[in-house]
């Protein structure tokens, strides 16, 4: 998979998700502030890339990742790409 396959997927999930258009998600796109993500949408997303990418995310690591863009990093990194 390449790095905008792992971005469009996490797109999809994110505008299936929390009911929001696609085009409204861009790399830069931060979860509380731009989307409104709460608590319980990002540990959906957290455990929604664990399942689809084999990655495991740590609380602290989850933690770190503030934009659609640092989660796609992270799953290249740990997962797909790894």
């Amino acid at each position: 998979m390449t790095r905008e396959d792992v971005f469009q997927a996490i797109r999809a999930h994110l505008a299936d998700e929390l009911d929001v258009d696609p085009a409204r998600i861009v790399p830069e796109t931060r979860f509380r502030e731009d989307l409104e993500a709460d608590s319980l949408d990002l540990y959906t997303l957290v455990q929604e890339l664990e399942d689809s990418y084999g990655v495991r995310i740590s609380d602290e690591d989850a933690a770190k990742i503030l934009t659609v863009g640092q989660a796609v990093d992270f799953v290249i990194a740990h997962g797909v790409g790894a």
